[in-house]
């Protein structure tokens, strides 16, 4: 997938300046003198010298066309110069590249020590592969203003952190009872429900204290401690934990409707997709107004996420997703398919796509490349 974004240049200028230059022929300077042998009447009476005139001007007119083709070839030329500065953004690459980084950040932030039972279940789920969604999210909002990976990468780490967490606890036989994560078996069923919950209690409080101790010290301590606040709000009663709450009971009952399961994903999966793009924006020293922006693309994104999760929970097998597929059917909750219909799901999703693009049309299209594909990659995923 690529996306094409002119850098800001001034090549609209320069092809006007080229046009006026090379069209526009010099004046020709001719010294106002009598040529010898011809009477001073002759010269004076404009005979000779409107015959000259006549002349110089078909010559001009000679000129003139053949330096305007030459000019068409040139202009020719810088079209095909501009066409050259036409930026090719490789999303593919980005998100290799960026994946790549975060699971060397993550593979070093969480080493296997004492007691290694733990940390082996902590590392078993952290580095088990997956998309890396939020982490890029945050990286990218990060240098959307300004930012660099560099800056960005603790905060990045701390939210696939949180994330495995919830995975883990999610899996667990109270909760969703999957045996399958990743095309791997689930954490509890590798090293056990007490090992698994303690695991994930234990990724929770590192994510926090990553952020607090690994971020630059060039960034400001009050937009780290935004971040930790951010976090924690995104992740307590009223983030992930209370719409795993409204999620699990909510299940078998006839009466959820739209908003009911709106509310649930936008608390259960949008929040943590949000929360890793406002505080990427953050890290990187965006104005409130910048945040506010990112802020609602995040929101379509991360909610545009769970309506595909639907989607592909009841038109793709267990292999193509790497766990359990129609697990949503089988344990009768709601979800968009089942609510609005597989047809309406989908234009859903395309209407929440166009609204997060929109957010977007602020920010220098060069550098908002990396959120744009982002938001197709997540419409078009088929895992």
């Amino acid at each position: 997938m690529a996306y094409s974004s002119m850098a800001p240049t001034c090549h609209c200028l320069h092809f006007m300046n080229i046009v006026s230059q090379e069209c526009n022929l010099k004046r020709v300077s001719i010294q106002s003198r009598r040529f010898r042998g011809l009477s001073t009447s002759l010269w004076s009476s404009g005979g000779f010298q409107g015959h000259l005139k006549r002349e110089l001007s078909a010559y001009r007119h000679l000129v003139s066309s053949l330096r305007c083709s030459n000019t068409n070839a040139q202009l020719a030329n810088l079209s095909e110069q501009v066409k050259g500065k036409v930026t090719e953004f490789d999303f593919k690459e980005y998100m290799r590249s960026k994946a790549m980084s975060v699971n060397e950040a993550l593979d070093r932030a969480v080493p296997l020590r004492y007691p290694e039972k733990i940390h082996e279940a902590m590392r078993y789920s952290l580095l088990a592969g997956g998309k890396r969604v939020r982490p890029i999210l945050c990286i990218a909002a990060c240098e959307l203003v300004g930012g660099s990976e560099e800056l960005a990468m603790p905060t990045a780490c701390a939210m696939e952190i949180i994330h495995t967490m919830s995975l883990i606890h999610d899996d667990l036989p109270p909760m969703d009872n999957d045996d399958l994560r990743r095309g791997k078996p689930t954490n509890h069923k590798v090293f056990g429900e007490g090992t698994a919950v303690l695991a994930g209690d234990a990724l929770l409080s590192f994510a926090f204290e990553h952020i607090a101790v690994s971020t630059s010290k060039t960034v400001e301590s009050d937009r780290v401690l935004r971040v930790v606040s951010e976090l924690g709000r995104a992740i307590g009663s009223e983030g992930v934990a209370g719409g795993q709450v409204a999620d699990i009971t909510s299940q078998g009952n006839p009466s959820v409707g739209l908003e009911t399961l709106e509310w649930i994903h936008i608390h259960k999966t949008a929040v943590l997709l949000e929360c890793s793009v406002a505080s990427g924006a953050i890290i990187g020293g965006a104005s409130d107004d910048e945040i506010e922006r990112v802020r609602k693309y995040a929101r379509c994104v991360g909610l545009l996420f769970q309506v595909v999760d639907d989607i592909l929970d009841v038109t793709k097998s267990s292999e193509e997703l790497g766990k359990t597929a129609a697990k949503d059917l089988l344990s009768d909750k709601a979800t968009y398919p089942k609510l609005m219909g597989l047809e309406k799901a989908k234009e859903f999703a395309d209407e929440l796509l166009g609204k997060a693009k929109e957010e977007l049309s602020f920010f220098n299209p060069t550098k908002a490349a990396p959120l744009l594909g982002l938001a197709d990659y997540i419409a078009q995923r088929q895992n």
